[in-house]
């Protein structure tokens, strides 16, 4: 109760709303036409929301795989690329991110056929960034990861020891993990990153550091580093008891990432996100801080600029209402600038370092005097340092002020993603 209502004071205070609502009015093509033309550039995501088998920590919106259904499931996405071609009106897209689910269970049963008309039908300026998973790494699907234009490949490793393999439920060895990675390594991709868990039950410290030491051994190009956050709507969420004092858990992970950052920079690897380390001289890849995007498919998000829509979370929904010709969309939100300003600092703070007067172009206001005050004394603490134009943040600040933020955010996916994936078209979601 306490929680909720701090939570709601600091809210307000960021967005000068004291409710942000997400309700079934549904934009029209032509609004959504109206939102596009001051945008000079955007990105697309595009999700697939089939997986083989469903890991019980996983908060993203999925279902089993049936060949079925994901050609179904093809033939929708691309009538609803069809739709939005004449908006975007040649407009580049300069990045291009396959998220789920598992992407690559759509290899051989539509995937190809989805990134070639995106190709066909949008201005693509950028490679593809896609998701995978190990068991999926074969030579044949290698080849046709290759051969769709995919640089940017992540693979959901997710741990490396076999008993933290067990638990979360992920059906290989690290062996295979380790045999699968080097022969995706051995292709010509720009970028390889893993994704991969920290903070799981009983791991020690000796556990982080050798997966430290194994992830750079590996030679691959990036890392994520996650703690195991317990999504209340997915069944270990719903499985597991309190984990304990909030406070101590925080300290716990601030400590085990320290032990992962220590590494990883020893090895010349630089932070490219508050999670994230990449190769210096690499580029990240990257899936979630591009400013503006259009969302495809079952989920997909979209946010231009004053308002954001999402898809409905039911692929069977999807499908149908693509088929009658329908808007997929369940919910929207109008965003007031204070509530843009406020998404616009969240994710630059996510990628750890940004520009002031980036701020001062999309706003038409001096970052200093609007939140001048607040940075002054995060400057004061070390938590980054303020210079004339760039902000970066430190370390210790990277993680303590996500760690704030994370207070807000986490609450509002088990609201939002937590009910789109009960209901499929809900009235109202009240964040």
């Amino acid at each position: 109760m306490v929680s909720h209502f701090v939570r709601k004071k600091i809210s307000r205070h960021f967005t000068r709303q004291n409710e942000i609502v997400f309700d079934n009015h549904i934009p029209s093509l032509e609004l959504i036409e109206e939102k596009f033309r001051d945008i000079r550039e955007l990105g697309i995501y595009l999700h697939i929301p089939f997986c083989n088998r469903i890991c019980p920590y996983c908060p993203y919106n999925k279902e089993v795989f049936s060949k079925e259904t994901s050609r179904k499931y093809k033939d929708a996405v691309m009538k609803e690329i069809d739709s939005y071609v004449p908006i975007l009106a040649n407009k580049p897209v300069t990045s291009f991110y396959i998220g789920g689910g598992t992407p690559t269970t759509m290899i051989g049963n539509g995937l190809v056929e989805i990134i070639n008309y995106i190709y066909k039908r949008f201005n693509m300026n950028c490679f593809v960034h896609l998701e995978s998973h190990p068991n999926h790494l074969t030579p044949p699907n290698l080849d046709a990861i290759e051969a769709m234009g995919v640089k940017y490949l992540s693979v959901g490793v997710e741990a490396l020891q076999d008993r933290h393999l067990k638990y979360i439920e992920r059906p290989y060895t690290v062996a295979e993990v380790k045999k699968n990675l080097e022969r995706a390594l051995a292709r010509n991709f720009e970028c390889i990153n893993i994704d991969y868990l920290f903070d799981l039950p009983g791991q020690t410290v000796a556990e982080i550091e050798m997966a430290g030491r194994d992830m750079v051994n590996m030679g691959i190009h990036q890392a994520a580093t996650y703690p195991l956050f317990r999504f209340p709507y997915t069944r270990l969420g719903r499985e597991s008891k309190n984990n304990g004092n909030a406070i101590a858990t925080m300290f716990r992970r601030r400590k085990f990432l320290k032990i992962l950052e220590d590494i990883f920079y020893d090895s010349g690897f630089e932070r490219s996100s508050v999670w994230a380390f990449t190769k210096k001289g690499t580029n990240k890849y990257c899936s979630v801080t591009v400013p503006l995007y259009l969302g495809l498919g079952v989920s997909g998000g979209s946010y231009l600029k004053d308002i954001f829509y999402i898809n409905t979370f039911s692929v069977a929904e999807y499908i149908k209402a693509i088929e009658k010709e329908k808007p997929p969309i369940a919910l929207s939100v109008d965003l007031s600038e204070e509530m843009q300003m406020a998404g616009w600092l969240y994710w630059r703070i996510y990628e750890t370092r940004f520009r002031k007067s980036d701020f001062e172009e999309r706003f038409k206001v001096s970052f200093d005097r609007k939140y001048g005050k607040q940075f002054n004394i995060l400057t004061q603490i070390g938590f980054l340092k303020n210079g004339s134009d760039q902000i970066r943040l430190s370390d210790n600040g990277t993680f303590w002020i996500h760690a704030f933020e994370d207070f807000f955010s986490i609450d509002y996916i088990n609201k939002l993603w937590g009910t789109s994936g009960f209901e499929p078209w809900p009235e109202k979601v009240v964040l």
